[in-house]
């Protein structure tokens, strides 16, 4: 048997990119941005996340945690930035809570918490659904692009948001915490923070209805 043309392959990568573009529509390849569910998060779900809250701050009495940054301070309030920068400012929070207390310094703790943690992890999934950074996420693979359609069908993707300047700022100096700062001072950072996280993840979910200041 002869070996196959360039001009047969690239005939079937066609045929394959246009079997797969029946097969899943074009709208099933697109991530859906689902976050009503955390308009309102409930009583029991806030009693877990208080509980593994009290319990890492037990043992960071115990060691120096001392930070050069203030990891999430910053001066502008969430519900002054646009729907899709609250979305990036959460997932971000969530990257750094996640990365800390998935590991945390404290043996045991991450498994004697592991619902609340798994609460969070899902928080974050729900929002990657929501937005990615453009020009291009590096969630996306490249695929190669002698089949049209493929990489749609295979790579779904956010709608694309370019950050406003002040969220790009807060998060450089994320990144640069996250480099420099110790292991204890980013875990101390994040417990510290939770309610500020589950706010701000309100705020995302509630859009434009997200209140401009925020209560007590």
């Amino acid at each position: 048997m002869q070996p196959a043309s360039g001009q047969s392959l690239l005939l079937l990568l066609l045929l394959l990119g246009t079997s797969l573009l029946d097969a899943f529509p074009h709208n099933a390849s697109q991530k859906s941005c689902g976050l009503s569910k955390y308009h309102f998060l409930l009583p029991s779900e806030l009693k877990l996340i208080q509980d593994m809250k009290e319990q890492f701050e037990e043992t960071m009495l115990l060691s120096d945690r001392k930070c050069n940054t203030r990891v999430f301070h910053r001066k502008w309030k969430t519900a002054e930035l646009s729907v899709p920068d609250r979305v990036l400012l959460v997932e971000a929070e969530l990257d750094l809570v996640m990365e800390a207390l998935g590991h945390p310094t404290a043996p045991g703790l991450a498994e004697r918490h592991r619902h609340p943690l798994s609460f969070l992890a899902q928080a974050r999934e729900d929002l990657r659904g929501c937005v990615s950074v453009s020009p291009a996420s590096p969630r996306t693979p490249v695929l190669p692009s002698m089949a049209p359609g493929l990489t749609d069908v295979l790579a779904p993707q956010a709608p694309k948001h370019q950050p406003s300047g002040k969220l790009r700022h807060w998060l450089h100096k994320l990144e640069v915490a996250k480099e420099r700062e110790t292991d204890g001072c980013l875990e101390a950072s994040a417990i510290l923070h939770l309610f500020q996280v589950l706010s701000d993840l309100k705020c995302a979910a509630l859009r434009e209805e997200c209140p401009s200041t925020r209560t007590p």
